[in-house]
């Protein structure tokens, strides 16, 4: 083995483990790339601009701030509420259904939350179903009652936590797995009943799970813009395509984008502080959970309804209405138009669904095998996309790649004589560079918890019989490792198939995904039209979630 190109490691056994310099610079720069739009954001706060920060804090900024604020505190109580509850229920009470409600829970998050708030708005507004069976059924005229508008701020929160629990429920539930019969014990021994023993010994101890899904809930919240914008929420998100767009000043835009990502600094900050101080850690000697309560009557009554509510709520009921309305009218562009946009979305996807997997291996498996500290610290950068809205991605790549295209453009022109135009803007390229901005972070997680189930001595045995690091990737660790790259590719695409922000911003001249159909139909108030696109996203996201959720969720023995 060459040392000029390898770095050590040093195995018990004697054998060297060398992880080659192109896989280390790979890393590394892929962690620059990941990390440029926030930097040019940040970089953009200082520069001068077109005066329009002036007007959006002299006007808008205040609503921005107390918008945002109020909706992260709503969705925050809602996504707890929901979560906490289920995950409880389906973890220490035994009663009808259990075993179905355990992962039909995560459902709601195969429907992206503006896709929610298109089928509530159909049912819920005043043509639609629930009022006009109200004014028929009580012989009311149209001032002689009051509904709630579902197109508000408080719409908005209900909608998001009705699609966002899932992320509590699933580390919630997790936490209270790793807790023991012993403690529950001490509990009961202390006096303490079902409602004291949750309140005062498992909720304490599943602390930190439940503040890591409600900061994962509060991102995705911060992140939304279909909801917001179709709602007419003045928050963050709505305020950077505003500047962009209507006011066409992006230093404004990247300014507000600095503000928006302070909020998620804020966000991660309370979790890494919050997981910190807990303190808590399961005996690897722990029993498994065996004295459950099992609840039978009444109580079973309850928790059926507790479990059912978020499940019909955050699920059936949008995608039946989402159903009958493609079934009775649906997209008139059925055919060939629709076809297209079928395609795109699907091509987008899994190109950065492919490209997202490879990359995540390679920057994984650097990260298992140097012990370099800058590939540590890129491995760690790289990560850090998921937190970072879309419409902030957005804005940092469209400022650097429309920069580059005026360069090339004027360097074309004076060799040539013929001005290019845009090159770069406007591109699968760079919209495919935001996507895998925004989505890395899903593959490398999978990639890495993957590669943590392979023990080195399989490195250390491929290395004496000769093997390279490639050889070693290709031939040792692929074969082992194609579920968790199947899981991290299917993730990654129902991600890419949801997002609307950033394809809104980047998609190229007349190329349309399924997202933007059903947003642009939705916004001209063609419902109708829209849930034909809306339909399709929901049913391409469920396979991978209910894959996810019936391997992550499985019963354990003795439970």
């Amino acid at each position: 083995m060459n040392p000029a190109t390898h770095s050590l490691e040093t195995s018990p056994a004697g054998y060297t483990l060398r992880g080659p310099a192109w896989l280390s610079v790979t890393t590394v720069g892929i962690a620059l790339l990941i990390a440029l739009p926030v930097v040019v954001v940040l970089l953009n706060v200082f520069l001068p601009g077109q005066g329009a920060w002036r007007h959006l804090v002299a006007t808008v900024l205040p609503e921005y701030v107390g918008n945002s604020l109020a909706l992260m505190l709503g969705v925050a109580f809602g996504v707890m509420v929901g979560g906490i509850t289920t995950a409880w229920l389906t973890t220490m009470c035994r009663f009808p259904g259990r075993r179905i409600f355990e992962w039909a829970l995560l459902l709601p998050m195969a429907v992206p939350a503006y896709v929610m708030a298109y089928a509530y708005t159909d049912l819920l507004q005043f043509a639609g179903p629930v009022q006009s069976w109200l004014r028929e059924a009580m012989a009311w005229g149209p001032r002689d009652y009051w509904f709630p508008d579902v197109r508000s701020l408080g719409g908005a929160m209900v909608m998001l936590s009705l699609v966002l629990y899932p992320y509590v429920y699933l580390l919630s539930r997790a936490a209270f797995l790793e807790q023991s019969d012993s403690m529950l014990e001490m509990a009961r021994v202390s006096g303490y009943g079902p409602w004291g023993t949750f309140l005062h010994v498992a909720l304490p101890l599943a602390r930190p799970g439940i503040v890591a899904g409600t900061a994962l809930a509060l991102m995705e919240t911060l992140a939304d813009f279909g909801t917001v914008a179709y709602f007419g929420v003045q928050t963050f998100t709505t305020g950077i395509f505003h500047a962009w767009f209507s006011l066409g000043d992006h230093v404004a835009a990247a300014q507000l984008s600095a503000m928006l990502l302070g909020f998620v600094v804020v966000v991660l900050l309370i979790e890494r502080v919050t997981r910190a101080r807990a303190g808590f850690q399961s005996s690897s000697h722990r029993k498994r959970l065996r004295n459950v309560y099992r609840l039978r009557g009444f109580r079973a009554v309850v928790a059926v309804v507790f479990c059912a509510a978020p499940l019909l709520f955050g699920f059936f009921l949008p995608a039946g209405v989402l159903l009958h309305m493609a079934l009775t009218s649906g997209d008139a562009q059925f055919g060939a138009r629709y076809i297209e946009l079928t395609f795109n979305t699907v091509t987008l996807a899994a190109i950065t669904a492919a490209l997202a997997v490879v990359l995540a291996l390679l920057v994984g498996y650097a990260a298992r095998s140097s012990k370099s500290r800058a590939v540590s610290i890129a491995s760690r950068v790289s990560g850090l996309g998921y937190a970072v809205p879309g419409a902030v991605i957005a804005v940092g790549v469209l400022i650097p790649v429309t920069r580059l295209d005026h360069v090339l453009a004027g360097w074309i022109e004076a060799i040539s004589g013929v001005a290019p135009g845009l090159i770069l803007t406007g591109s699968i390229a760079a919209l495919v560079y935001a996507y895998l901005v925004r989505f890395f972070a899903v593959a490398l997680q999978s990639a890495e918890a993957g590669l943590t189930k392979i023990t080195t001595s399989m490195d250390y045995a491929a290395r004496s019989l000769g093997l390279g690091p490639g050889a070693t990737l290709a031939r040792v660790h692929a074969p082992l490792l194609w579920r968790s790259a199947l899981t991290a590719a299917l993730l990654v695409f129902v991600d890419v198939m949801k997002e609307l922000p950033a394809t809104f911003v980047m998609r190229p001249f007349n190329f349309d995904t399924l997202a933007v159909q059903a947003y642009n139909l939705a916004s001209d108030e063609r419902l109708a039209e829209a849930s034909t696109a809306a339909l399709t996203i929901v049913a391409v996201g469920l396979l991978p979630i209910i894959i996810l959720s019936r391997m992550m969720l499985k019963p354990r023995s003795g439970s």
